[in-house]
């Protein structure tokens, strides 16, 4: 057996050796192309195994980034959806929360509102009560006292203040600085009545009445003289008739004087009179020369309530008062009031034309009542005796409307004018308000200034 082993091998040798080297070497060449065939193969497929690998491993990582994703949005997604969430409920619960105080906010101002109604309602019944009790108090007092005199009274010492101090307060020192009545006491006061503006001839005739009094009486005492000098005045005043009588249907008023002693803002204060005693009344604008004297008398018509009757400036006054006489005709007219135009005491011809409109009233409007007034300032003193003496050459004055009564201290020009004008007073001006153009009472006037 081992021979045939050996000699099977030793003829492989002999097989081998006898092959050539050439074909050995191309065997091996062959051999080795082969390999590297193999090898190259291997590496090739290795290469796609590896290629297939890292696709696959890429392909499985993108996958895995996908699901990351994915599961972070889904997380992000509900990690937002729990905050809205949160968010959400957060704000309802504010809502309910603002709801809640709102309601409680309403329910208070509710029971505020209540309150105050309450409060409102007590108030008005309050004041209903007092003004029943107001209304009550003035009729009782109508009834017993006449309050309305009474507040006429009031108003003419007020305006009268000025007056009284520099006649009546002056008068009360004299006699208090003497103890008998005697020859230099009445000089003190004459001294005191000249320096008031009563002026030089009527300070001497109540002076020389006086006297006569003291005489006939006896008087000896200083105070008494007081009461004594009272009544002489008031004696002045109250001769003649003071009453502005418009009860006569139609009847024409007549404003003369110089401008500014205060026509127009007097004839307004007699319009809203008469209107308010439910007169039908008309004015006439016939100062046709003053600037804006028109338009201020139309002022005072507009805010009366009343029709007037005005040409343009400077137009013939007497042209105006034609006209305003046949339109009181025409409408049936209780009062017609006539502004003039200002003229000056010392203009005659001025003064003569004044005289053409008293023609004209007197031609045209026969069956009117007429009143003449001639409105006086206060305030100029003996110049207003002057200026009443030059109208009264004129024309027939039946009264005298004194104004600014309240602005001087000289308020005896008003004795002045009466005793030397002879011309009675019949309205005199305290004040600037309706109330305080009043018609003129002896007895309530020196009652006030010797109050």
């Amino acid at each position: 057996m081992f021979k045939k082993l050996f000699g099977f091998g030793k003829k492989k040798k002999e097989e081998i050796q006898e092959e050539p080297v050439e074909e050995l070497e191309v065997k091996e060449t062959e051999e080795d192309s082969k390999n590297v065939e193999d090898s190259k193969e291997e590496v090739k497929s290795d290469l796609e195994n590896d290629e297939e690998n890292s696709e696959y491993d890429s392909q499985k990582e993108r996958e895995e980034v996908e699901v990351l994703e994915e599961d972070e949005i889904e997380s992000n997604t509900t990690e937002e959806t729990k905050n809205e969430e949160a968010v959400s409920q957060e704000i309802l619960e504010e809502q309910i929360e603002a709801q809640e105080e709102i309601a409680e906010i309403e329910e208070i101002k509710a029971e505020d509102i209540e309150k105050a109604q309450g409060i409102e309602t007590q108030e008005k019944q309050d004041e209903i009560e007092e003004s029943e009790d107001t209304v009550k108090n003035q009729i009782d007092d109508e009834v017993e006292e006449k309050p309305k005199k009474v507040s006429l009274f009031d108003r003419l010492k007020q305006g009268l203040t000025k007056a009284k101090q520099g006649i009546t307060d002056r008068i009360d020192e004299v006699l208090k600085a003497y103890t008998k009545v005697d020859e230099e006491l009445l000089e003190d006061l004459e001294e005191v009545l000249i320096t008031a503006d009563v002026g030089v001839n009527t300070t001497m005739d109540i002076i020389e009445k006086l006297e006569d009094v003291i005489r006939t009486k006896k008087i000896t005492d200083p105070q008494d003289v007081r009461e004594e000098l009272k009544l002489i005045i008031e004696d002045i005043l109250s001769k003649d008739d003071t009453k502005l009588d418009v009860s006569h249907s139609p009847t024409i008023i007549l404003m003369v004087g110089v401008n500014g002693v205060g026509k127009t803002t007097t004839i307004g204060k007699l319009a809203h009179r008469y209107k308010s005693e439910g007169k039908k009344v008309l004015l006439a604008a016939g100062d046709t020369f003053r600037a804006a004297a028109i338009d201020q008398l139309e002022v005072w018509a507009n805010r009366c309530n009343v029709d007037i009757i005005k040409h343009q400036e400077g137009a013939d006054p007497g042209a105006v008062i034609f006209d305003a006489i046949k339109a009181s005709k025409a409408r049936g007219v209780d009062v017609l009031i006539c502004d003039t135009a200002g003229r000056l005491h010392n203009k005659s011809n001025l003064m003569n034309e004044l005289g053409k409109v008293f023609k004209i009233v007197d031609r045209e409007y026969p069956e009117a009542k007429k009143e003449v007034l001639l409105v006086v300032d206060a305030t100029t003193g003996q110049n207003a005796v002057s200026q009443a003496k030059s109208f009264k050459e004129v024309c027939d004055i039946t009264g005298l409307a004194l104004t600014k009564l309240d602005g001087t201290a000289k308020g005896g020009v008003i004795l002045a004018v009466k005793s030397e004008v002879d011309v009675p007073v019949k309205l005199i001006g305290v004040g600037e308000k309706m109330e305080d153009l009043q018609d003129f009472d002896s007895k309530s006037f020196v009652d006030a200034l010797f109050s």
